[in-house]
Parts: C-alpha cells; structure tokens; sequence
C-alpha cells in the first residue's frame, strides 16, 4: 500500500519530507532504492539530488544507465524501509519507491528457510566430525536482550562435563554477517560459561562459517587470549557437507598496502585558486572553522565538523590529456560539478549548512545529525588530548588509507605518545557491538605495517617511509589501541569482547561526555592489563 496522509494524520509538508528523506540518504550511503520489489538504483555507485522548493519536494537520481525524476508527496518508515509515495510529472497517480538499507534482498520468510534448513545441515555434519560429542540445544532464535540475532546457529557440542559452545552462520548472509561471527561467538560463549550450573566447563568455542570467507575473523582470531579459551575455526562447505579446520596461527601475510602521505604543501600552492573560489563562498565569519583536507596530491576537500560540503580535484580538460581542476559540491550521491550557472547553489547550501550544522543545534535537523563520527573525528583531530594526554596534538593523521581485504579501509585516527608508541584510535558515535573487534582490525594492520617492514639500516618503520611522523623516532613496540565513543553509546557487549582479548593488545576504552560536539571531555577510561 502506498504510504498516503489519513483522517487521524494530517499531511506532510514539504520541508517534512525532504527532511525524512534526507536524513534516510545521509545515514544509509549503502542503501538501494526499489520499485515494484527490483532494485533500480543501488546507492553506493548511482547520484541523487533533493530539492524542495516551489511548494514540492523533487527526488532525483542518476547512474550510468538510467535517470529518474520524481516528485514526493509523502513517506514512511517502516520496519527500516522508508516508503516513498512518488509522481512522475503530469500525473496524478502515486507510486511507491522504496528506500532499504537492508543488503539482503531475500524475503523474511526465504530467509527463515535458509536458516532452519543449515541448522539441519550443521547438526549433521557436527555428529559426523566429532562422534565423541552430541549436540544440544542448537537454534537460531533472535534473543535482542543478549544481542544474538537469528542469522546466527549457536548451541553446545557436550561430552559428560566437557563441552564446546558453537556458533555458525550460512553461506547466504552477507560477507558483514558473517564478519560479525567472532564478536556474537565471544558472547555466546561466555553466556554458555555462566548459564549453566558450573558443572559443566566449557573449555572454548568453535566457529563455523562458509568456506572462502573466513580471511578477517582468522586474522582476529590470532589475537584472542588462548589462556581464557581455545579457540577453532571451521570452514564448512554446504553442498558437499565438508568441514576444514583454520589455524588462526597460519593466515599468513595480511594482504594489505599503505597509501604513501601526499605533499601537502606543494598540494596546497596546486590548489589556491580553486581553493579561494570555495572559500570565498563561505561567510567570512565561518572561515576558520572549515576544515581543508588533503585527501592526495591530486585532491582537496572542505569539511564543516566533517561533513564534506565542496572538493577540487585534478582531471583532464575535454577530450585532451591537459590537466584541469575541477571543483564539485554536495558529498557521495550527491555530488555536483560548480558552474557558474550554479555557483548560487553552493552559497546557499554553504549558507544552510553553516546556519544548521553547529555545536548546541537542533537535534532533530538532518544537518545537525549527518555523519556523526566524522565530526568527533574533526573533534578529536585538533585537540586528543582528552583520549590521552600523552598523545602528541601535532601529529595525528586522520582517515589514513591503509587498503585490506575488509570492507572498511580507513583508520579513524592514528597519533604518536610521548614515548614514541603509535596509537590507533577508534571513534564511534553511535551504539556499536563490533566496536572492539574493529579497532582491533585497525590495530593489525598499523602494526604489521610498523612492525614488520622496519629498515634495517635507518630504523624507519613503514609510516616514516611513506611521509608520516616526519622528525619523530618512533618506538619498536606495538601500537596502543583507544577505542573511543560517547559514554551512553557504548555496547554493554563491547568490555566483555575486550575481555577475551590477547594481552598483547594493549587496549584503553575512552568514554566521552555526551556533549562531545560542545566541548570533548573523557568521564572514564578502563584500561587492559590492569
């Protein structure tokens, strides 16, 4: 049914809408827009443009091989999906788009299916590979209070006292699903180990998961502590019902470069006169608080508390190989070339953007609530003292690229203490169950690059060589890990994974006030190895 205004519910306005949609595009950068259940625009390679102006809110979206233009006349949310009610031009008949962040097209009840089927498929293969046990309680069902989702098989394999908690995850889930398998199995774990009445030892916890796609949680497995469980890895192929075990002490060399630092002075003079023809859009008043990044020698961005608003970057003139300079507006999807035709259109939304995204505004404006962990970053980049005081303000880089085989390939934060030890910060604004295991993903590879790559004859690590730390001597010993969010945004989940890391990480928690946007202030810390 379309989404459409009722007797009891008075009509959206204009600002209403945009408003909604707006804020559904800012939080969801990987959403698909659907029509008549197909996708027809996947978001994270089409463009979008939102306009409400003239009494109508006008959506309109572009990729490579189609073009649409709607106008919105309603939404609305539900169950994560946000239902457009849309009008192609000259009609008066609505259509419904739908916004999903959801990757997994399947229906629920396709889903379902899948599932129950794999856990008659994994008790199987559990009682033929280890006779000695039997399997007990083996489900899939959600449990919110516990943070187990259904996409997740967890049981027990039991032998008179001895026994094992398992946790697995199909084939079908998503690569992100199945990512997550080692934080829900710490859990799973240490929930099987007080639950029961303490006569059964549960001596670790085995993970299955599809074969080919178990390169990051072997990676992280490497650095649980084996002193607190044991800890195995299976792959298990579906269709022929085999099952290999992983040694998390042999995934070799960690497929992963480091981008070398760009030459920001010489970037800079490349760029000043791109760079006064954006900064002479902003209100005088404001100029200091933009932020200029040198994202590489060939481009610059402008940041307000870390939302991008305007870039230049180097291209081609025409159909030559002369180098020109192009300058853009918006951010992702919605992304615009500058014109002079449309320069207005970068004033004003500078001047809207500068009049909402601001410390101690409205809550409620999608501005204001757009991309909040860029902006504690933008925060933290200037002054991270408040993570530690021992951290050096005049070298933190920030959004470092350092490309794995893992989806995310940006550090957040990585800074130098006192002493010469590299920490790597990870920021979250927001709730996030994965917290600990990420960070630790980030900490892996800071230290292989350090680490493993140090010159022999000048005592450089990687970083140096590739322009970071310019000056400083950096310490042999491992990088520090700071895992950092507001205080009412940490997962309660998030101390236990920590728990059951390796010593060998050394790891500080930073709970931040939650008026961080106003003024950045630790309200407690708990530290590994204490």
């Amino acid at each position: 049914m379309s989404p459409r205004a009722t007797s009891a519910e008075p009509a959206q306005t204009v600002e209403q809408i945009s408003a909604a949609v707006e804020t559904f595009l800012a939080e969801s950068p990987r959403a698909v827009v659907l029509e008549d259940g197909k996708v027809v625009f996947d978001l994270r390679d089409a463009k979008y443009k939102l306009a409400a102006e003239h009494g109508r809110c006008t959506l309109h979206l572009w990729s490579e091989d189609r073009n649409l233009v709607r106008r919105v006349s309603a939404t609305e949310m539900r169950n994560g999906v946000l239902r457009l009610s849309t009008h192609r031009f000259g009609q008066t008949k609505p259509q419904t788009l739908e916004l999903v962040t959801d990757p997994d097209r399947r229906t629920p009840s396709t889903r379902e299916a899948t599932r129950v089927k794999y856990l008659r498929v994994l008790e199987r293969v559990l009682v033929r590979s280890f006779p000695e046990f039997k399997p007990e309680a083996f489900r899939t069902a959600m449990d919110l209070e516990k943070s187990f989702g259904p996409a997740y098989a967890r049981g027990s394999l039991v032998q008179g006292q001895k026994a094992w908690a398992v946790i697995a995850v199909n084939e079908e889930e998503t690569q992100a699903t199945v990512d997550g398998v080692l934080t829900l199995g710490i859990l799973w774990l240490h929930h099987c180990r007080e639950s029961g009445d303490g006569r059964r030892l549960y001596q670790g916890l085995k993970l299955v998961v599809p074969r080919g796609m178990a390169t990051l949680t072997l990676s992280r497995m490497a650095w649980l502590n084996v002193s607190a469980a044991q800890w195995e890895l299976w792959e298990l192929d579906e269709k022929s019902e085999e099952l290999e075990q992983r040694d998390a002490a042999d995934h070799g060399n960690l497929t992963t470069r480091l981008m070398h630092a760009p030459n920001e002075q010489a970037a800079r003079e490349r760029f000043a006169e791109s760079r006064a023809r954006v900064m002479a859009l902003v209100p005088e008043t404001m100029r200091e608080v933009v932020e200029e990044r040198i994202r590489s020698g060939t481009e610059l961005a402008f940041l307000l508390h870390g939302l991008e608003f305007a870039r230049v970057r180097m291209g081609y003139a025409g159909n030559s190989f002369n180098s020109a300079q192009e300058i853009t507006f918006g951010a992702g999807a919605n992304e615009t070339p500058l014109t002079d035709e449309n320069e207005s259109e970068l004033r004003e939304l500078v001047s809207r953007l500068f009049a909402r995204r601001v410390a101690g505004g409205d809550k409620r404006d999608p501005l204001y609530r757009m991309q909040p962990e860029r902006w504690l970053e933008s925060v933290l980049r200037r002054d991270v003292s408040p993570i530690d005081e021992h951290l050096k303000t005049d070298h933190v880089y920030t959004q470092v690229p350092a490309f794995a085989a893992a989806d995310r390939g940006m550090l957040d934060l990585l800074g130098v203490g006192g002493d010469g030890r590299l920490a790597v910060m990870e920021l979250k604004a927001e709730e996030d169950l994965h917290l600990a295991l990420q960070g630790l993903d980030y900490w892996v590879r800071v230290r292989w690059h350090h680490l493993q790559h140090l010159d022999q004859a000048t005592g450089l690590g990687e970083f140096q060589r590739h322009g970071y730390f310019g000056g400083l001597r950096l310490s042999t010993e491992a990088p520090r890990l700071y895992l950092v969010a507001p205080a009412l945004r940490i997962h309660p989940a998030t101390e236990m994974v920590l728990r059951y890391l390796s010593p060998r990480v050394e790891w500080t928690l930073v709970a931040l006030d939650e008026r961080w946007r106003v003024k950045v202030k630790a309200v407690w810390r708990k530290r590994g190895r204490e």
